[in-house]
Order: structure tokens, then sequence, then C-alpha cells
């Protein structure tokens, strides 16, 4: 037999042996054909058989390079480790299904909640669903679909994890180095205590598998089985929306007038007055707990504006300073404005939750008038006050009425009566001569607006158009009230941020006066465009018109256009322009933080004037990075449009790009700042403002002079206030010629100016003699003011006491 190994032939029968060089072998030959080397046939001359004993002790072994498969213990062990191994990690998987307990108590809320819908919804008899009950169910129905597609996600998160598991777990069952274990009982017995582990881990991971398997089926099945009920629900009460509009034209009911049908139930009793008040409590409750992130942003938004109207009454206490506001005459906010607050937070209730049921609008708005009435109470003509009271309990009928689920009968006549009595409420006020609160005009608007639709509601309902009449109650009723709420709102900022600009401007010591009109204005702007967002968002909700609004400016804002090969959604380009007109007026408006009003206190503040600056370029520059981040516009996209920006610059936007880069270099770079006396070209002034395309000056003479930031670097700049503002002042006196220059008293004139308080002490007047004429001689006074922006005057008052210093000693001065 012959092997190969290491590129060496051999017989099976021949000895290995290191290879020797020609020269130095001498072969004998054998009887079986070898040759022996010299040292070998000595050795077999001696000892004939040592040789072949030798050889048959060299014999190869072949064993060496045979393919033994046979299994070790550590392959046995190693297999079972990584056995172990997947099921130690079935616990740590089981464990992370937190969402389990929270998801069936969540279905136990929604059965229960569902229940009620059904009940609710199913109308029997005569009575009928208000329009404000199925708004709240369409709102409940999609809350509850968004929780329960939240949770059939985790649902499925989980269940791809198990089967992940028990897949595992299966093939493990077909391991064959377990089955030859189980299978030999030898093996058995050496492998008994890793065994009998294995056991207990299995059994343990068995269970924990069979139990979440079941749990996570038994919810998903529940989970599919609330889907079917939401959709059928949420099918009805659209349908019965739909009609709602469909029929509100047409006769609902019998006139008022008309008789009864006989067949019509009668009945009434306290149970079903209990059950529906029952009902509406869970439904509420239901929903308040499943959406009260969206209220923990209102809640913090209210605690802000608390401490911060709290924050500035105390530091005006501590300042003694509380007269500096008297000037501005607030009427609503004081140094503990818990009510002003309650009622900030409600008006913007709405903003943060634009689909909350009925219960939760009648809800904040009845806490609104009893907060209103707090502050009217000391406020209001007595008059007025008490048609503000009876307003609210014409206000009360309404959710009384919706809860009740009175029959159709005593609905409308109770809604007649109300309608009826709002009516003959607004004539008396409208045509009254009492004295209207805040702005005329505003509330002579909502008054009218609260008598056309409650003579709307009467006329309808009497004509059997009960829909409507419910929809054009609501609408009167909430109209007047979230109109004169919002116009406190209004009020309620306008005082706040008055009150900031107070505290900081006495905080920084600067004067308590300031004009205050234009930014009572410009906030007041403010504030009433996000008022009248805030009331279309209840009125088009009360007219029933809010979710039909709703989709068509969804669809309108999110379907995309294109234009070309560019894409884009009209919800992105006004989120676009949204984002930059609030970074624009931030940045514009942010210096009322800090009781910057542009006016010459805050004027010779330098350094808040320079981080101002710096503030508004970040918020204009984070203001286009998120509007281009949130809008969607895709990076591809706008790299076409700069460098269609580019050729634009190229054509004809130079200067404009030059001013642009030229503020930025200004604003970093600082030759100048605001504050600063300099001079550009002809012109000179302090540097008032220093925008991104311009910088303004103003002059000694009180012009302000706009110039391009272009033009500013690229002229030279003396700053006189660069590093001080130290300046050297002249003045030049002629005097009729002594007799002696000694009359003419240096020491004097010197001590003169050292003790006028802006002249720099650490640089010595300087006191120069000149002989003009024979008779006549100049005297000329060179110092340094510490203040350049007082030089004239002080110049004006050194040149005057010299004067009087040489009338005195007899000097005559021409």
């Amino acid at each position: 037999m012959v092997f190969m190994f290491a590129g060496t032939v051999v017989n099976a029968q021949d000895t290995a042996r290191p290879a020797l060089s020609d020269s130095a072998r001498s072969f004998h030959a054998t009887p079986g054909g070898r040759r022996l080397s010299p040292r070998d046939s000595a050795r077999l001359a001696k000892r004939p058989g040592a040789l072949f004993r030798k050889i048959e002790r060299r014999k190869f072994d072949s064993t060496l390079f045979s393919n033994n498969t046979e299994l070790t213990n550590s392959d046995y062990l190693e297999n079972m480790e990584k056995i172990f191994q997947l099921l130690s990690s079935v616990p740590e998987v089981t464990s992370s299904f937190v969402h389990l307990p929270e998801i069936e108590d969540r279905f136990d809320q929604e059965d229960s909640a569902l229940a009620i819908l059904k009940d609710r919804i199913a109308v029997t008899d005569d009575r009928s669903l208000n329009i404000r009950n199925l708004q709240m169910f369409n709102t409940l129905l999609d809350e509850l679909n968004r929780t329960t597609d939240k949770y059939a996600e985790y649902l499925a998160e989980y269940d791809s994890k198990i089967d992940t598991i028990r897949t595992k777990i299966g093939d493990m069952r077909k391991d064959t180095l377990m089955l030859r274990i189980f299978r030999d009982s030898a093996l058995k017995d050496t492998f008994q205590l890793q065994l009998q582990e294995l056991k207990t881990k299995w059994r343990q991971a068995d269970s924990l598998v069979k139990l979440n398997t079941a749990e996570i089926n038994d919810l998903k099945a529940r989970a599919s089985a609330n889907a079917i009920t939401i959709d059928e629900l949420t099918f009805r009460v659209d349908t019965e929306l739909k009609e709602v509009g469909n029929r509100a034209l047409g006769k609902e009911r019998r006139y008022l007038w008309e008789p009864r049908s006989s067949g019509v139930s009668r009945n009434f009793n306290k149970g079903d007055f209990q059950k529906s008040v029952d009902s509406e409590k869970k439904l509420v409750k239901y929903y308040f707990a499943n959406t009260r992130g969206k209220r923990f942003w209102l809640l913090m938004t209210g605690l802000i504006f608390f401490f911060w109207v709290w924050f500035n009454f105390r530091t005006l206490k501590k300042l003694k300073k509380l007269q500096a506001i008297e000037a501005f005459h607030f009427i609503y906010i004081g140094p503990w404005p818990w009510v002003v607050t309650l009622i900030f937070v409600l008006s913007l209730a709405p903003l943060f939750d634009l689909h909350a049921p009925a219960i939760y609008i009648e809800s904040t708005q009845f806490l609104l008038m009893l907060l209103l009435t707090l502050l009217f109470r000391k406020r209001l003509d007595r008059k007025l006050f008490y048609g503000w009271c009876l307003f609210i309990l014409l206000f009360l009928l309404q959710p009384i009425t919706r809860i009740l689920g009175l029959p159709v009968f005593l609905s409308r006549w109770a809604s007649l009566i109300q309608d009826s009595l709002s009516v003959a409420l607004g004539l008396l006020f409208f045509f009254s001569k009492v004295k209207m609160p805040g702005k005329s005009k505003v509330f002579s608007f909502a008054v009218g607006l609260y008598i056309f639709f409650n003579l709307l509601a009467v006329v309808c309902n009497m004509f059997g158009r009960v829909s409507l009449s419910q929809i054009f109650e609501s609408t009167g009723v909430y109209g007047l009230a979230q109109t004169i709420s919002l116009a406190v709102f209004v009020r309620l900022v306008v005082e706040a941020f008055l009150l900031q600009i107070q505290t900081s401007r006495l905080r920084k010591k600067y004067p308590e006066q300031f004009e205050s009109t234009g930014i009572a204005r410009s906030i007041g702007r403010f504030s009433t465009v996000l008022a009248v967002f805030l009331w279309l968002i209840v009125f088009t909700i009360n007219l029933n018109i809010f979710d039909s609004l709703n989709d068509l400016l969804t669809d309108l804002f999110t379907d995309p256009r294109q234009v070309g090969s560019f894409s884009f959604t009209v919800g992105g380009a006004v989120l676009f322009l949204g984002i930059i007109w609030l970074a624009n007026f931030l940045q514009k408006y942010i210096a009322y933080f800090f009781g910057d009003v542009g006016d010459d206190a805050s004027f010779d503040d330098k350094g808040q004037r320079s981080r101002l600056m710096v503030t508004r370029l970040i918020l204009l520059i984070l203001g286009f990075l998120l509007a281009i981040a949130a809008s969607g516009l895709p990076v591809d996209r706008i790299t076409v449009i700069i460098g269609a920006l580019g050729v634009g610059i190229g054509l004809g936007l130079q200067s404009i790009v030059n001013n642009f880069v030229s503020g930025i270099i200004l604003i970093f770079d600082r030759p100048l700042r605001i504050g600063d006396t300099v001079e550009l070209g002809d012109k000179k002034g302090r540097v008032k403002d220093i925008s991104i395309r311009s910088s303004t000056l103003i002059t000694e003479d009180g012009a302000e002079v706009i110039i391009p930031n272009g033009d500013v670097l690229s002229h030279n700049i003396v700053n006189w206030t660069l590093s001080n503002s130290h300046v050297r002042a002249t003045l030049a006196f002629t005097i009729d010629k002594p007799a002696a220059p000694a009359a003419i008293d240096v020491a004097g004139i010197r001590e003169i100016i050292r003790n006028h308080p802006n002249v720099l002490e650490s640089r010595d007047p300087e006191i120069v003699l000149n002989t003009i004429t024979a008779k006549s001689m100049e005297v000329k006074v060179f110092f340094w003011c510490k203040d350049i922006g007082k030089a004239a005057q002080t110049s004006g008052e050194i040149r005057t006491g010299i004067y009087d210093y040489l009338e005195k000693k007899g000097i005559t001065v021409a």
C-alpha cells in the first residue's frame, strides 16, 4: 500500500527517515532490495535482526489520518448548552410583553364603552339622537379605533416573537444528538444531571410559551371583535350624521302645534334619566382616561403662564416698583393669577383636542363661564352682570336636555322655551344703553349672532326641523360664550406681555416710561388671530361641518401636486411658510422679553443688543431648517431650487446676497456694534440696529439713516467706541494779551476741567497759549471725556466755567 505524505512516496512497510544529499549517501543492497548505509551495514553485521525490528517499530500509523466521526462528551455538552440558552431566553422574551396587562384592562374598558354605545345608538320609541350626542359618539368611536389599532400592533409584535420561539423549540425537537442521548441508556446515565436541569427548564419554557400564546391569541380575538363592532357602529353613526344633513331642510317631525300620534309613548321615568347620566359618565371617563396625553401639554402651558405672571409680579414687589404698571390699567392679571390662568388654559383647550366629545366642550365652556363670572362680578355694570348670570342659566339647559335623553316632544318644548328666552335676552341687551365691556363692536356682533341663531332655532323647531334647531341652538349659545371668553383671553395675553416688558426694564434699570400703545396693538393682533382660529373650531363643530371641512382640508393639503417633475403638497408648502412666518415673528418680538422696545435706554445696552442680533439670526436659520424638515420637501428638489437661486444671484440678486452675507459678517466679526458711535463716509451717528440686510444709524439731528450692509463694509469705518467711549475735546479762547503771560492761571483752568465728572482722570488736561497778534492771545484747552455721548454737553459746561473764571481774573475774552 502506498501513501502520499508531504510530497514523498513511501511503502507502508518503509520507515520514514530524513532526506540526505547524494554525496553523503552510501547504500548497500538488502535482501528486500533496499540499499543500506555504511552505518546500517555495520550494525547488521553485528546484529542481523536489529534493522528489521527497528523498521517494524517505525511502521507508519495510518489511523492518524483516518476519518474519525465518533462523538465525544464535549460534543453532547456543547449541544445541550445551546438548548439551555434557547430555553433560558424564553422568560426574557415573555417578560418583554409589558403591555399585556394594560391591553387586557383597556379591552375591558372598551367592551364596557361599546356596550353603552350600542345601547345609546339603538334608538327606540320616540327618542331621537341629539346632534351633539352623535358628534360625541363619532369622536369616541374614532378614539376606540385608534386605541384598538395601537394595541393590535403590540399584539402582532408579541405574536411574532412567540412564533419565533416556538419555531426554534420545534427545531430543537428534531436535534439528532439529543435523540441519541435519549435512546442510549449509557449516555443518559452519563448526562443524568444535565438532563434533569434541562427537563426543568423545558417545563418552565413550555409553560410560559403556552400561557403567553393563549393570552395573546385571546387578546387578538378580542381586538378583532372590537374592530368589527367599532366599524359597524361608526358606519351607523356616520350614516345618521349624513342623514341629519340630508333631512335638515326637510320636515323631520310634525309641526309643533300638531297633535301627537296616539301610538307614541308618553312615559319617561327616573330610571331612564339615571341610566343616561351613568352612561354619559362612563363614556367621558373612558375618553379622558385614553387621551390624558393631550391635556398634559395643555396643563404645562397653563403652569408656564401662571409662573410667568407670578414671577414678574414677585420681581416688581422686590424692586418696590408695583406702581410702575399702574399706567397700563391692567383689568385682569394680578399677583396671584389663579383665575386668569384657568381662563387662559380653558380658552386654549379646543386647540389641544380638536375632536373632543360634546360634554368636554360643554364642561370647559361652563367652567369658563363660572370663572368669567368671578372676574365680571366687580367689573361689569349691575344690569349687564345680571344678564350674564341669566345667560349662564340658559347655557346650562342645553347639556341638561341632551343628557336627560328626553322624548322628542318634551325636548322640543324645552328647546322652544330656552331659545325664546335667549332671543329675548339678546334683544334686551342689544337695544339697551348699558355699557358693553371691552370692544363693544365685537360684543355687539356676538350678541347679534346669538339672537340670529336662536331665532332660527325657534323657527326650525316649530316647523319640525329638529336637527337644524339643535344645530342653530348650540351655535348661538357657544358662539357668544366663546366670543366673550376669547376677548378676555386676548386681553390677558396683552397684559402679560406688557408686564414682562416693564419688569425686564426695571430689572435692568431702564426708565419706566415707554411707548406701549404700538406694542399692545401688535401683540393684540397676533393673539386675536389665534382667538379667531379657536372660535372657528368651536363654531364649525357646533354647525356640524367640522368633520366635513376637516376631510376637505385634509384632502386639499395632503394630496400630492405635480409641476413638471417636481412633486409637492399644499400642506407642506403652507407648513413651510407658516414656520418661516413664526420664526420671523419670534425674532422680531423676542426683544420684548428683555425689555428692549427700541428706545434710547436699551439702545445704550450694547451687549444685550448684540446678543439679540445673534439670537435673531439663529431663530431665522433654525426656522428655515425646521421648515424644510417639517414640510417634507425632498433634498434633491431643494438642491435644484438652490441651483436656480444661484442663477438668479448671477443675474440680479448679487446686491441682496452681498448685503445678507455682509450682515452676518457684521454680527459675528463686530467691527461695529449696536450703540457704537461711528462715521461711515459722510454719515456720523450711533448704530441703532444691524439687521440681515441693512444697518440703521441715528444722527445727532435724530434722523435714521438706513445703510445696506454691503456699503457698510465697503467704506472705511471710523468707530469712536470700539474699545472704549473716550474722546478728546478741544476748546479755544481768544483773550486780550496780558502784560505778562504768567497772569493767566493755567493751574486754575486745569482744576476746573478736572472737577467735571465726565472728564477722564487718567489723562491730564493740556493747555496751550499761542500769541495771535500784539494785542491778543489764544488759549487752547485739550481734555478727554469719558463718554462720547456726553462730549458736547461736557464741552459746553467746561467752556462756561473757564469763561467765568477768566472774567473773574479780569481777563477779557473776545
